[in-house]
This record gives C-alpha cells, sequence and structure tokens, in this order.
C-alpha cells in the first residue's frame, strides 16, 4: 500500500517512505545501542534507573535496563523485545545482541548509502550468518566439565555484572549449587536452587547453604532455637480449628453442651498432636534420643497445638510456602504427608543441624548439613536493596551459564576472540569469492560488525579500539585464538585464563542479530496509522 492510499484512507495517517523510513530504523538502533555500550565487559559502568515512584535501581545487567526503561521508540522497542527474548532462551547476551543489531545497520547504511538495494545485502547477512553459525561450531573447544572449569565460565559470567571480589565469592556457591542439583540424563532445574535475600553483611558475606534458608521461625517462645541431627517431618496437615466447607451451625441448649461441643472439636487436633509426639517418641529414643525432631508444616498450627510440641521439644513451623516443600523434600529425603494416619519412621528425612536465626525483626530457620541434598540455596547478603538486587540478577546469570555449559558440552573462547576469529574467516577469498554479486556487500557488512565486541570491551577499558584490534588481528592472523587483557589491553590467551563464554548464548546470538538487522532493513514505510488516528473529533472541537 502506496503512502498516497494510506492518506486516502486516513489523512491523519504519519508515514515515512524507504529513505526516511531506513533512516529512522538506523538511528533508533544506534541509540539503543549506545545506552548499553558502556555497559559491555568486566570493566563496564552501570546504569542507576529512577522510576515514577522513585525507587532507584543500579545495574548494568542488559535483561534489566531493556525491561525497565521506558522506551517509546517502535524501533528501539522491537530490538528491546528481540533482546530480552536472547536472555530467555539462552540466559545471557542481551547487551551483545543489541551492539551487533546497532553495527550491522550501521555497516549497512553505508552500502545504502551508495546505492545497494536492502535486499541485496540482507542475502549477504543470511550467507554470512550460516557461515558464521558453521564456524562457530569448529571453533568450540568440546572439555570435560569439571568443577575447575565450571568456576571459569561463572567467574567469566559474574565478573561482566560484579565487582571482582564479590564475583569471586560468589563463583564457588554458584557452581557447586549447579552441581549439586544436575542428576545425569535429566535437564537441570534450577527452579530447586532457592535465592534467599538477606540485608546484613556484605555482598562478600554471601555463600551456599547446602540445604534450605525459610524466611520465617518458630511461633512459640519455648520452643528450641538450635537442634542437631534432626528428624524432619513434612506435613500438609491442618493443627488448628477449621470451618466447614459448607454454611452450617451448630446449637446448644447449656453450658455442658458448649463445653462438650468444644472438647470434641479439641479432640480432633489433640489425637493429630498424639500421633506427631508419638513418632517423635518413637525415633528419638535409644542410640537416637539426643536427635532433635523438626515439624514443617504447609498449612496452620493454633498456640494450643503449639505449646504442645514446644513442651515435648519439638521445633515447629507453620503456613511454609508451597514451592519450600517440595524443595525440603529433595534437601532432606523422607515424603509429605496429607494425613497423620500412617506416619512411620520411614516418611522422615535427616538434617545435620537445624537453627533459627534472628536479625532485627525478621526469623530465619535454616536447614543444613543434608546428606546428599538435591536442593540448595544461595544466601545473598548486602548493606542495601540496591546491593542485594545487583548481586541477584548476576547469581541467575551465573547459575545459567553453569547449566548451559554443562548442557552443551562444549565452551567458546571469550574475551573478543571468536569474533576477531570469525571476521576472519568471512573474508577470506575463499569463502567472499564464492557469494555471488552484491552480495559480498552484506557478508563484509556482517564481517565489519562482529569487530564491535571486541572494540567496546577494549574502549570499556579504557585503550584505544584500533591499537588493540591491530594487536589482536596480528595474533589471530597467525591461527591463534585471542582475546583482550583488560589488565595491560594486550593479546592473551583466553583458554588458559579460564575466560569462557556459552555455546548456546553465541549461537543465539548470531541468529538473531541477522534476522532483526534483516528485518529492520526490509522496511521501506513506518506508519502510525493505528484506530486512535482515525478518532472522530468530540463535539465542538475543531477537525
Amino acid at each position: 500500500m502506496s503512502s498516497a492510499a494510506v492518506k486516502l484512507a486516513n489523512p491523519n495517517a504519519e508515514v515515512l517512505r524507504r529513505g526516511d523510513a531506513l533512516a529512522m530504523n538506523i538511528q533508533s538502533a544506534r541509540g539503543l545501542q549506545n545506552v548499553l555500550r558502556s555497559n559491555l565487559s568486566p570493566r563496564g559502568t552501570l546504569k542507576l534507573l529512577v522510576d515514577g515512584a522513585n525507587q532507584l535501581t543500579l545495574t548494568k545487567d542488559g535483561k534489566v535496563l531493556l525491561s525497565q526503561m521506558q522506551i517509546t521508540n517502535p524501533v528501539a522497542v522491537m530490538i528491546a523485545r528481540a533482546a530480552t527474548a536472547q536472555d530467555d532462551v539462552a540466559g545471557d547476551g542481551t547487551t551483545g545482541l543489541v551492539l551487533l543489531v546497532g553495527e550491522l545497520l550501521k555497516q549497512a547504511a553505508v552500502y545504502v548509502e551508495e546505492g545497494v538495494h536492502p535486499r541485496v545485502i540482507t542475502d549477504g547477512f543470511d550467507a554470512a550468518k550460516a557461515e558464521a553459525l558453521r564456524f562457530l561450531d569448529s571453533f568450540k573447544t568440546t572439555c570435560v566439565m569439571d568443577r575447575e572449569v565450571l568456576c571459569s565460565v561463572a567467574r567469566t559470567a559474574l565478573r561482566t555484572k560484579l565487582q571482582e571480589s564479590v564475583a569471586a565469592q560468589v563463583t564457588e556457591a554458584v557452581v557447586d549449587a549447579v552441581l549439586a542439583v544436575a542428576e545425569p540424563d535429566k535437564p537441570i532445574d534450577l527452579f530447586m536452587v532457592e535465592i534467599m535475600r538477606v540485608q546484613h553483611q556484605t555482598a562478600t558475606d554471601s555463600r551456599l547453604v547446602r540445604g534450605l534458608v525459610l524466611d520465617h521461625g518458630a511461633r512459640h517462645p519455648d520452643m528450641p532455637k538450635r537442634l542437631t541431627n534432626c528428624f524432619v517431618l513434612t506435613l500438609n496437615v491442618s493443627l488448628e480449628y477449621e470451618k466447614t466447607e459448607v454454611n452450617s451451625s451448630f446449637f446448644y441448649g447449656s453450658a455442658e453442651q458448649r463445653d462438650k461441643l468444644i472438647e470434641s472439636e479439641r479432640r480432633f487436633v489433640d489425637d493429630k498432636l498424639r500421633r506427631i509426639v508419638d513418632l517423635k517418641n518413637t525415633v528419638c529414643s535409644g542410640a537416637d534420643k539426643d536427635c532433635g525432631f523438626v515439624v514443617i508444616n504447609q498449612k496452620g498450627i493454633d498456640p494450643l497445638s503449639l505449646d504442645v510440641l514446644a513442651k515435648q521439644g519439638i521445633f515447629a513451623l507453620r503456613r511454609a510456602k508451597r514451592r519450600n516443600m517440595e524443595r525440603l523434600q529433595l534437601c532432606c529425603g523422607g515424603t509429605a504427608q496429607n494425613s497423620v494416619d500412617d506416619l512411620v519412621p520411614g516418611v522422615l528425612g535427616r538434617a545435620g543441624l537445624v537453627y533459627e536465626h534472628v536479625l532485627g525483626e525478621n526469623k530465619y530457620t535454616y536447614v543444613e548439613e543434608c546428606a546428599a541434598p538435591r536442593s540448595v540455596t544461595v544466601l545473598i547478603k548486602g548493606p542495601s536493596t540496591h546491593v542485594l538486587q545487583q548481586t541477584h540478577d548476576a547469581v541467575r546469570d551465573g547459575l545459567r551459564a553453569v547449566k548451559n555449559a554443562i548442557e552443551d558440552g562444549a565452551l567458546v573462547a571469550g574475551a573478543g576472540a571468536f569474533q576477531v576469529a570469525c571476521r576472519q574467516h568471512l573474508l577470506r577469498p575463499e569463502f567472499v569469492g564464492a557469494v555471488r554479486g552484491k552480495a559480498k556487500f552484506g557478508v563484509r557488512a556482517f564481517a565489519e560488525a562482529l569487530l564491535v565486541i571486541p572494540k567496546t570491551i577494549a574502549a570499556n577499558g579504557g585503550y584505544d579500539p584500533m591499537d588493540v584490534l591491530v594487536a589482536l588481528e596480528d595474533e589471530a592472523r597467525d591461527g591463534h585464538a585471542v582475546g583482550i587483557d583488560l589488565n595491560t589491553g594486550e593479546a592473551l590467551d583466553p583458554a588458559q585464563e579460564g575466560i569462557w563464554d556459552n555455546y548456546r548464548v553465541l549461537r543465539q546470538q548470531l541468529h538473531s542479530c541477522a534476522v532483526i538487522a534483516t528485518n529492520l532493513l526490509h522496511v521501506d514505510e513506518v506508519m502510525r496509522a493505528g484506530r486512535a488516528s482515525i478518532k472522530a473529533p468530540n463535539p465542538g472541537e475543531e477537525e
């Protein structure tokens, strides 16, 4: 539909044709690129976001920035949504994807201004993307994912989001957490890793708890605060008075009848408590007489029941979250019970240490020293909500990076090594000569756009991008995989330094950036002609 036809159908429509539409797309992509450019690499800077309620967010995570920034430009919104989808699929790489899209459009604009049709350039993009993906498969390093290699992967991901001292502290916690929940020949379920935030001490005090941390404590002052070598009973049983599911009433004619009614209701709950106490006395006897007994219930426990349990030396928690009930069974073993009728010692789990920690007005219950936990907790500490949120986002990315490495079974040398090597591979005469016609320009544009990653890493490290790039290309020409040393600005071997990128992150980046840039280059008209544009004027208003 031509712009004249759109104007005829809707005089209020706004239309950008050909050159103007392409220029707007390129400027929008480069504008978003310039916003995120300074965040890339461990030396990247932070952004401070302020929302409408004056709540502050301090971050350099591309996913967080693109999700919380108020972006109104339609092209920038499209790129932001595609970049956040990259995080959902691969767990990282949002900032790099935005940089690549902006650079692809910038390189394509040079040829478009010379009269090359955008369709021809995108044909070159497609050929270059296919060859780059093939080169990635040959460039990746297949290795045994032992703990040392996984620590290098996690350290690389965390240092781009956190200070080096904090990243070093959190690295081992992230790796051990994923290894604890990983099972052979099964997908890794990261939902079994609880990330608990506690506003206390500093970020370097964060640690891994091989068990569960519950964000509430016991509701009775006389209950034990610390138990060792515990039996853990997981319940989903109401230990309090309950209302009937249908509307009903009870009538009594005397005080004796009222007392009998109350006694019968109480007896119903007391029978459940008696079974729990009997189980405790059964297992906590003989050689295990000094063992603790813990009851964690998903439903309520009334004060009278709490008092009975406290007198028996039982540590009881009520109204535990549903997600924690599943994790508790994976931590301690045992089976969750929906009834107390069939309580036997075999349904109990074991924990080496259960204790309550009071922090101000908040109580936390730690279930630790489990034998073989398949659900663990990463305990994040920090002096402020900003530090906690920043560390939380970084830990989430670190967990995904370790998970990706285990499932892929392969890694890619980082620090810009792949981008430099891929650019030289794409510009080989053998490959460029095999591409017919003007599509060669698209291949060259794609190859040059890949260098935006090492250039940005060098610039954010305080070095001259061109000097660094020349040094890298000289080394790469000899067949070495070399990246940027941010401490000296010279070339280094990423494999020796333990700097690794995820294979699936780079693969998704290469695919997504080419698709997004191709779609934007194919746009020849931008029309703001939605239904809101043809709304009739109100009575009394001038048209």
